[in-house]
């Protein structure tokens, strides 16, 4: 994935899978992600052709690497949960601004003003450390 683009937004289900795959030490399976899907989701069996489809399609998405070991694909994430959320976040934040111009500006004004010092500070950190 190009550095400068924005890794796609996630369906409700690939969200789940890489939630799992985030949660789980490298290079997973579909057979390890299934069992914890269905583990942590006993209502819902999600079946081995579901999340290998999902899988594969978060593969194109270019948000997992694969490599065949014997009959098995072993996957790892491409980015970490956090570099997603910031990657995402940046492109909504875009989207967002190139949609609604100043308008978004000044709800995003008004956001701000209504928080406390401390998250404040904790924001003015975040915003430092992403542009280092």
């Amino acid at each position: 994935m190009d550095s400068r683009e924005a890794p796609p937004r996630l369906h409700e289900l690939e969200a789940e899978v890489m939630h799992e795959v985030w949660d789980a030490e490298p290079p997973v399976t579909v057979r390890e992600i299934r069992a914890a899907l269905n583990k942590r989701n006993r209502r819902k069996n999600r079946a081995y052709t579901t999340v290998m489809t999902i899988m594969a399609r978060l593969h194109e998405k270019r948000l997992l690497t694969r490599r065949l070991q014997g009959k098995t694909y072993q996957y790892r994430p491409v980015l970490s949960p956090e570099q997603y959320a910031n990657a995402r976040a940046a492109a909504e934040v875009s989207e967002l601004l190139g949609d609604y111009g100043d308008v978004a500006l000044a709800h995003f004004a008004r956001q701000v003003d209504g928080l406390d010092e401390q998250r404040l500070a904790a924001l003015r950190a975040l915003a430092e450390e992403d542009a280092g």
